[in-house]
């Protein structure tokens, strides 16, 4: 992640670097019944998915800058809708990648 603006992905994991600061890590662990996926920023967490109809992520007490809140919410929504729907790491890449560029945020798009 070089640069002023990007993201870092290792596993679960991500960072995202904002005029050359870098927030994270953000993560994700399935609840104790299996039913869910937790949220987390930095072990705490932020947001829960129960299902399609039942998602909530409320990064408001951390004081993130709005781009980074932004390219998080983009980050963990490919992040989970990947491992939910059985994608490949190259596929959730792609993923990922577009989803950034289309939403104008190519700047944190990984390197390829």
């Amino acid at each position: 992640m070089s640069g002023s603006h990007g993201i870092q992905l290792d596993g679960t994991r991500f960072w995202v670097k904002h005029r050359r600061r870098v927030y994270g890590p953000f993560d994700y662990e399935w609840t104790s019944d299996f039913c869910g996926v937790e949220m987390l920023y930095n072990g705490e967490k932020f947001g829960e998915y129960c299902s399609v109809d039942e998602i909530f992520a409320d990064l408001k007490p951390f004081h993130l800058p709005m781009s980074v809140v932004r390219v998080t919410t983009i980050v963990m929504g490919c992040v989970l809708y990947g491992v939910l729907n059985g994608l490949r790491e190259s596929e959730r890449h792609q993923l990922l990648t577009r989803r950034l560029c289309e939403l104008g945020y190519e700047q944190f798009a990984p390197d390829s």
